[in-house]
This record gives structure tokens, C-alpha cells and sequence, in this order.
């Protein structure tokens, strides 16, 4: 992958972040990069988002992904992905 990922996710580290979640880039021993994401208020609640270039032509270039692979919003929206991730991290009071 090149910078065009880390440019991304950074975006929606700092987006992430407006939504009160803790949020940063990681990479791991393979290199793939990945934002991993908490709430701090149920640090229990969270995620690991990837941003991928697009298989095919018609699409959009790159999409954020869940971390089963899933797309879950195009990259050029990273407060529409950030709203997104903010609400299934939730946490719900019972």
C-alpha cells in the first residue's frame, strides 16, 4: 500500500477523534496499516478499520473497511465513516 492509505486513515483518526473515541494508526509486522479505535468510555467497545483501494473501476478509488473485510464508507467521507464507527461503539446504558 502506498501513502495514499496512511493519508486516509490519518483523515479519519482526526475525525475518530471529534467523536470522543480514542484513535491512531497502526501498523503491523506486515506492513498492512490500519486505524485501531476505542471508547474510552467502555474501552470493551472496538474496532480496527482498513482502508482499501477499490477492485473495480466503476466504484471509488479507496474505501474504508471493517476489520472482517466489509467496506463501510468511501474514504473521501471520513466524517460519514467516523459517524458510523461512533455509532456501533457506542456504549448503551442498560
Amino acid at each position: 500500500m502506498g501513502d495514499d492509505d496512511f493519508e486516509h486513515l490519518e483523515r479519519l483518526v482526526s475525525e475518530l477523534g471529534a467523536h470522543g473515541l480514542l484513535a491512531r494508526v497502526v501498523q503491523s509486522q506486515s506492513g498492512r496499516r490500519f486505524v485501531r479505535v476505542i471508547n474510552p468510555n467502555a474501552t470493551s467497545l472496538s474496532e480496527n478499520v482498513t482502508c482499501r483501494p477499490a477492485t473495480v473501476s466503476d466504484m471509488p478509488d479507496w474505501w474504508y473497511c471493517w476489520s472482517w473485510g466489509e467496506r463501510m464508507h468511501t474514504a473521501d467521507d471520513p466524517a460519514g465513516a467516523a459517524t458510523k464507527v461512533a455509532r456501533v461503539l457506542a456504549a448503551v446504558a442498560k
